[in-house]
């Protein structure tokens, strides 16, 4: 039997300290922290203190806790948990967690008995599912971490253990393993102690965060290539390069089944394989293949001999070697004779499309929990960042990412379900899915559809276009029409000026373990936050409210309706401000797209047109006034181990500054530009700057030495911005597709200076409702 490479045995530290723990005859209960607890049972008095497939780092320190026993059982007290157990087999009557001050009269756990949901109460908020292959619209998502209970429990009986070695083993039969939270509405707190547990998220590499080019299409070397430098010419820009399942030999010998399995470069379609990926490589782009490994590696393929060899098969028998990633004598020769030379000759990683179930000569061992469990291991070998790109295989998947989630339904159910699904896998830990943007396959060509999913693409933890093998179906943005068009282009164009705050993001889930995409209850946990279903904030400064519906036909304005959380709030695009603690209707034309900026945000970019993914030359920063503001900069080399360089931007009333870069500062240039653009003033000035801005925003252009910073001093009055209502409304009217007598009695309404006066004149004309809608959020903002 083989052993496994270091780099391929994941570091754990499954013992918890004995202090921890309050054990009997056929139990054991953890205590991991004051609100998460592990409750075992065992038949033979045999517990598990090895890793699992979920759980690898059970020590996760000391923890205050009291124990008292009587006649009734044990009683165990931390500072937020009261458990009553009676010692015996665990049953409803006999084992009960509450929290110390319960949030209601259903907050207090029993063993085995579930809760059904009611509209007044819904209990489990989600986690994340397996795929959406197929599904138009929504789908039923695993439990995850938040409840409107306050507790949630996660079972991992079933799952395998993980051996000291790297390989798993089977657990002790009959066991039951539980790990119970009690975190009440302190949603991000459970989430950033199950990654203590679990592992946390691992940071990304810089270069993913930009736009992804994906079809499943036969494209040809020179093909792929002039549609590269199509892009390029179009100022389009992308940072990966996905070839789909034609890369290899599709049509293959029926005597070896189907061509759906390959590892062998199809040479008509990609003469030259190792020139192909330098080209992609010289222009910017990463590399990934689709592999469906399922059908093993058969006689025609170019690294069958080796492989058959290694694995005992006599070459010229021409047998399958079968897939069996159980097999522990398999994994090694799987990964070093198929894929080990095909990046070294330029694949940077793979797309692993399993499709073929849940089972393997192991019971109870998923295949595609092995395969992303061992493929994002060996893609870190050699000091590189680790990557893969595969389904989600149960809580703990966040440990292998990207997560791709199956090939969607091109419809408005499908795009409306989406943000939805991305955001509630927080609740799980899972924060870096990847979609088919744009939708996958079947339904219906729309344009609006189309651009509103470019849109939500843009504000996605990964973007990636795809579609399906169809001529019709493809995602460039020329395809479209010209207004759609547009907004296609400037939508990827902003996916990559964003990276700079992108990849600081990435850094804080991997580091604070807060996901890039979370749902508004993670910020305020109360009713209309949970309402706001599609709602999310995406990361520690802004909040997107995606547009999921067709606009109205009359105002040409589409709707959404969302809680904005308390403090003021700053329209992104359009400068619009919203006073926030209240659920709002936001209403957009095709080329805008509902995004906050919380009062005090700062959102650094790349400058117009720089849209390169490494630590940029420039950057624009904007900065969103009405609180102080602070943020941290993350830059790096992009290694496994990396060199970083932190730098602290912060605002207050009479003053923008850069602090001196901490870390590498080789990393980045000596002397940068900053283009600082200052959003929610006006009468604001600079010193320096010849004259003040009677109307934000302000922008003032200075170059920064990175080892000393610099203060920017403001001036003038700095009066909050004004809405500007009036000409917001005469565009709004100019454009409705309405009856010009309507437009000009909601025109005269305007020359009326009491904002009550308006509102009330607005209801008293009894407008259609979209019309009427849009209106008021202007007034009313």
């Amino acid at each position: 039997m083989s052993t496994l490479p270091d780099h391929l045995v994941l570091p754990t530290a499954p013992l918890s300290p004995a202090a921890n723990q309050v054990v009997g005859d056929h139990y054991r209960i953890t205590v991991l922290t004051s609100r998460m607890l592990r409750l075992e049972y065992s038949p033979t008095g045999q517990f598990e203190d090895r890793a699992t497939q979920m759980a690898i780092n059970r020590d996760l320190g000391p923890v205050d806790f009291q124990v008292v026993r009587d006649a009734a059982g044990l009683h165990l007290f931390t500072a937020h948990l009261v458990l009553d157990y009676d010692e015996q087999p665990f049953s409803a009557s006999g084992l009960t967690i509450r929290m110390t001050g319960g949030l209601n009269y259903h907050s207090q756990w029993r063993y085995g008995v579930g809760f059904q949901p009611t509209v007044w109460q819904v209990g489990n908020l989600g986690g994340t599912a397996r795929t959406l292959d197929g599904i138009d619209g929504a789908v039923a998502l695993e439990d995850g971490l938040a409840s409107t209970l306050g507790y949630a429990v996660l079972d991992d009986s079933a799952t395998l253990a993980l051996a000291a070695d790297g390989w798993v083993a089977p657990r002790v039969p009959g066991n039951t393993d539980l790990y119970y939270f009690g975190y009440g509405y302190d949603i991000a707190g459970a989430v950033r102690d199950f990654y203590r547990l679990t592992g946390p998220q691992p940071l990304l590499p810089r270069w993913a965060l930009g736009n992804w080019w994906s079809r499943y299409y036969a494209y040809s070397a020179q093909e792929y290539q002039a549609l590269m430098e199509r892009f390029a010419a179009e100022d389009l820009p992308f940072s990966v390069g996905v070839v789909d399942i034609d890369w290899h030999w599709i049509d293959v010998d029926p005597k070896y089944g189907s061509g759906w399995t390959g590892y062998s470069w199809n040479t008509d379609l990609f003469p030259d394989p190792p020139a192909f990926l330098a080209w992609l490589h010289e222009h910017g782009l990463k590399v990934s293949l689709n592999v469906h490994p399922a059908d093993g590696v058969r006689g025609y393929e170019d690294r069958y001999p080796e492989l058959a060899e290694a694995m005992g098969i006599d070459p010229a028998s021409g047998l399958a070697v079968n897939f069996d990633i159980a097999n522990r004598d398999f994994i090694g020769p799987y990964l070093e004779k198929l894929h080990h030379p095909m990046e070294d000759e330029g694949v940077d990683f793979w797309w692993l499309d399993w499709q073929q179930g849940n089972y393997t000569r192991v019971p109870g061992l998923d295949p595609l929990w092995m395969l992303n469990h061992f493929h994002f291991l060996d893609s870190g070998r050699a000091g590189k960042r680790p990557i893969t790109f595969s389904r989600y295989a149960g809580p703990g998947s966040h440990r292998y990412p990207i997560g791709f989630s199956g090939d969607s339904v091109t419809t408005w159910a499908s795009l409306d379900f989406q943000p939805y699904f991305t955001a509630t896998a927080a609740n799980i830990g899972y924060g870096w899915w990847s979609h088919d943007i744009g939708g996958h396959c079947f339904g219906v060509r729309d344009d609006e559809l189309a651009t509103r999913w470019f849109q939500l693409g843009v504000f996605s933890p990964i973007n990636r276009l795809h579609s399906t093998n169809d001529v019709f179906a493809g995602k460039e943005p020329w395809k479209y029409n010209p207004v759609a068009r547009a907004a296609m282009d400037e939508a990827l164009r902003l996916r990559h000026r964003l990276v700079p705050y992108l990849y600081t993001m990435a850094e804080r889930a991997h580091r604070l373990g807060e996901p890039l995409v979370r749902p508004l209850y993670h910020l305020e946990p109360r009713p209309e936050a949970l309402a706001s279903r599609n709602s999310f904030a995406f990361g520690s400064e802004l909040v997107v409210a995606p547009i999921t519906t067709p606009a109205d036909r009359r105002t040409t304005l589409a709707q959404v309706t969302t809680w904005l959380p308390q403090g003021e709030w700053t329209d992104f695009f359009t400068g619009l401000r919203y006073s926030g603690g209240r659920t709002v209707q936001l209403h957009r034309p095709l080329d805008g797209y509902p995004v906050l900026a919380r009062a005090g945000a700062i959102v650094p970019l790349t400058m117009p047109g720089a849209y390169g993914t490494g630590n940029p030359e420039a950057l624009e920063v904007h900065v969103f006034a009405g609180a102080d503001g602070d943020f941290t900069l993350y830059e790096d080399d992009d290694a496994a181990q990396p060199r970083t360089v932190t730098t602290r931007i912060t605002y207050d009333r009479d003053s923008i500054t850069v602090e001196p870069a901490e870390g590498a500062l080789d990393l980045v240039p000596a002397t940068r530009d900053y283009r600082f653009v200052l959003h929610g003033l006006d009468s604001v000035g600079a010193e320096g700057l010849a004259e003040e801005v009677a109307a934000g925003p302000l922008v003032v252009e200075v170059p920064v030495a990175t080892a000393s910073g610099v203060v920017v001093r403001l001036t003038g009055e700095r009066r909050p911005s004004d809405n500007r209502v009036e000409s917001r409304v005469f565009a709004l009217l100019e454009a409705a597709q309405i009856e010009y007598a309507t437009k000009d009695l909601v025109w005269q309404l305007m020359a009326t200076p009491e904002p009550l006066a308006r509102l009330a004149g607005l209801q008293a004309l009894t407008l259609e409702p979209a019309l009427h809608s849009a209106l008021a959020e202007l007034l009313l903002a």
